[in-house]
This record gives structure tokens, sequence and C-alpha cells, in this order.
């Protein structure tokens, strides 16, 4: 079943959006949400990152152009590799969507929205200022935790540090570096943008955790590992 229209500004030349999203072993969810959003949107790539499974397969077959690490490198290099794809393709704007199905396509038209009110470079969807559904309490307090910690570090004032639906201009794409392949990239995104000189701003999103989603998300050990690696990498800085 298809999601509601995605309302996207006049303005907006919808060939110049790119849908950029990663993918390890999602062969039972990457189809249906390549559909969700390819119906309204063309450009979609799926970044298949070392999958053992027929993700990659099951994308094509979805209409979704296709770029394969042979290994998997993990989310951040994931997006690195969909982010570059998009910018030699001619991207204008780049919006970085998850294959789990947790994302709602017409959001796309929410960031779409609101860089063209605000001018900003980057736009980072918060499910604290939208929605969300089924979100276990515990998630709800790590991820609140997450965000007072990335106040204190950085200095952004947000209301959701640790969100995969975002969009970035083509400036923004050109200057981003994504250095930590794994899922410490959304934490070392967010120290990179406190440091630039790029306009940001948050909108509303909704969030839809199912049964799927939940056992593919990060557990507190994971949290853990995720401070560990920023801690160390800063140390090298």
């Amino acid at each position: 079943m298809l999601h509601e229209r995605i309302q996207v500004p006049a303005s907006e030349d919808l060939s110049s959006v790119w849908i950029v999203i990663p993918g390890f072993n999602e062969s039972g969810m990457i189809a249906r949400t390549i559909r969700s959003v390819a119906h309204w949107l063309p450009n979609v790539v799926v970044v298949d990152d070392g999958s053992t499974d027929e993700t990659g397969r099951e994308a094509e077959r979805a209409g979704a152009r296709v770029v394969r690490h042979c290994v998997n490198l993990g989310q951040g290099a994931a997006l690195g590799t969909g982010i570059r794809y998009a910018l030699l393709n001619g991207a204008r704007n780049i919006v970085t969507f998850d294959a789990d199905g947790q994302h709602r396509p017409e959001d796309i038209g929410v960031l779409l929205r609101r860089k063209e009110e605000t001018g900003a470079d980057v736009v980072l969807g918060s499910r604290f200022l939208g929605s969300t559904v089924n979100m276990p309490t515990s998630r709800r307090w790590l991820l609140r935790a997450a965000t007072f910690y990335t106040r204190l570090t950085t200095g952004l004032n947000l209301t959701d540090a640790h969100n995969g639906l975002r969009l970035l201009t083509r400036r923004a794409a050109k200057q981003l570096r994504i250095r930590q392949n794994r899922m410490a990239h959304a934490s070392e995104l967010l120290d990179w943008l406190a440091s630039s000189d790029l306009k940001v701003v948050e909108a509303p999103v909704n969030i839809v955790y199912t049964d799927y989603t939940l056992a593919k998300g990060q557990d507190a050990f994971s949290s853990f590992n995720i401070l560990w690696d920023l801690w160390s990498s800063r140390l090298h800085r």
C-alpha cells in the first residue's frame, strides 16, 4: 500500500533530489521501502553494504540504483558511498533514509519544505518534534540522554541527535567527510556540523517502530561502543 503523496515545494526540481539508503541484510524490507519512495521520487540509490542475503538484487528489482561494498564496512561508510554517488550524478539535495521501514516517505517533503522556508544547508529530522509509534520507553530515555550529551559536547540546540532521516544540500554534502565507518558516524556528523559555517535546522518527522526495526536498532551495549569510538577518535585528532 502506498503512503500519502510526498508534498514538495513547487520550485523543487525532483530530478535533482536523491534518496540514499544504506542497506545490510535488508532483503525482507528493502523492496517495500524503495517502492514507497520511488513512486514519488525517481532517484534512489541503495548501498548494499556487503550483504549476505538478496538485498542488492531485491533493491534492483524494486527500481533503485545499487552500489555494492564487497565486505560490510558499516552504515557510515555506506552513507559516504551513497552521498558521493548522488553528487556525481548531479544531486542538488540528498536525503538519507533508513532501509528498515521506520521512516515515512511523506517526511521527505517535510524536509524539503523546511529547507526552502529557512534557507538551511542541513535539515535534521526530529521524532521528538514529530511523533513516534510503538517506541519503547528504554529507547526514548536512551535517545534523550544522547541528545543531552550532544548538546553539551557540540553546542547544537537539537531535540533528536540520532535520526537517520536528514537532508543535505549539495553545498553541505560536498563538504561532508565521514571517517567513522559504523554507527558512530551520526555523532561524528553532528560534531562536524557544530564546527562548520552551515545553517542547520530541525523538522518534525514520524518514526514507526516494529519488531523488525527494533531488532535492527542499537541496544545499550552498542551505544556504549559508539561513545567509545567517538572518544577514541577525539583523542587522535
